[in-house]
């Protein structure tokens, strides 16, 4: 049995993976913003001991608590997984600083302010395992979501660092770099092939977590696509609207 954290456990996403644990029999806590659907997540999670707690991780100030928090109720975290995320309004971003810095606060600066401490009950204890989702957005700047993606991109810098940081003490990170899945935050985008379904991604986060592994495309095609995506000369980039998003 593990003691497992999910923050932004009310995510379709997140929600799968909890009741992948759950069935395992893992002792969770779970962490959201709302309180009535956390409720439900902890219902259908309940196969094993689940405790919850409400939080809004864009409160900066406060995650540090919350994470003391959760250590408090799982007595120690064996693995966590950093589930939260917003897209935001893309061409808001572009004309209003407030929004850009929204989409940064919440999809960068508040998973750095949840990570320090969680790294560092983790490498007290010499043991863990931390998944953060990031975004195949954040491997190159497009068009139609580079706020978002530079946030993302942000985020898989500084796993980097903090998994070679944490390396000696044998904690594992695991940056899990997701396509564009059919969840209700991708209610309004158009859907095609490469769409992944919550299920399938959370079994993919779960199994990258396992063999702790420090990059996972989930799902894995995403790892046959961003090569492309990522080395075509930017003069070339800018004229193929397949690659760049326009």
């Amino acid at each position: 049995m593990e003691r497992v954290l999910i923050l932004g456990a009310t995510s379709a996403i997140a929600t799968e993976v909890g009741l992948r644990h759950a069935a395992r029999g893992d002792r969770l806590h779970l962490v959201a913003r709302d309180p009535s659907k956390l409720a439900e997540v902890a219902r259908r999670c309940a196969l094993g001991e689940v405790t919850t707690a409400q939080a809004d991780f864009s409160e900066l100030g406060a995650n540090e608590a919350v994470i003391a928090d959760a250590i408090a109720a799982l007595d120690h975290v064996d693995r966590v997984l950093i589930a939260h995320g917003d897209l935001g309004d893309q061409l808001r971003s572009e004309r209003s600083f407030e929004e850009a810095d929204a989409i940064l606060r919440t999809n960068f600066t508040s998973v750095v302010s949840l990570l320090i401490p969680l790294a560092n009950h983790m490498e007290a204890r010499r043991s863990g395992r931390i998944g953060v989702i990031t975004s195949v957005a954040g491997d190159r700047g497009r068009p139609r979501n580079y706020t978002y993606g530079a946030a993302k991109g942000g985020l898989n810098i500084y796993l980097q660092g903090l998994r070679s940081r944490l390396h000696a003490s044998g904690v594992k990170v695991t940056t899990l770099k997701l396509g564009p899945v059919d969840t209700p935050m991708t209610r309004d985008h158009a859907k095609n092939l490469l769409f992944g379904q919550p299920a399938p991604v959370a079994r993919g986060i779960v199994a990258a977590i396992d063999r702790g592994v420090p990059e996972a495309y989930v799902p894995a095609v995403w790892a046959a696509i961003m090569p492309l995506v990522k080395h075509t000369p930017e003069r070339v980039f800018q004229w193929l609207p397949f690659l760049s998003g326009r």
